[in-house]
């Protein structure tokens, strides 16, 4: 990952809520039809919906997050659920405390 990607990403307020709403996805989801919300994560769908955005907007927004290394994607059927990297969010956090 790297910083400067991961600090463009993080540049936006909506890409920290999702973030932030991804940390305890239930807390912040309805339970889903298909997909864990922890396992398998959180549809793009209901991201949209939570964000108030159409399926594109929060698919960009997405997108850079997982371009970031931030997010971990899988997809069920033909849809494709979020969720966040734990493991590449801490290395982050250790790289910029190095800084």
């Amino acid at each position: 990952m790297s910083i400067l990607a991961a600090a463009r990403a993080l540049a936006n307020d909506r890409r920290l809520q999702i973030l932030t709403w991804l940390k305890d996805p239930r807390a912040h989801f309805p339970p889903q039809s298909d997909g864990d919300l922890i396992k398998d994560g959180v549809c793009g769908l209901l991201i949209a919906e939570k964000l108030g955005v159409s399926q594109p907007t929060a698919s960009e927004h997405l997108k850079i997050l997982t371009q970031a290394g931030l997010l971990r994607t899988r997809r069920i059927k033909q849809w494709i659920f979020y969720r966040r990297d734990e493991a590449a969010i801490a290395r982050l956090k250790q790289e910029l405390r190095g800084l």
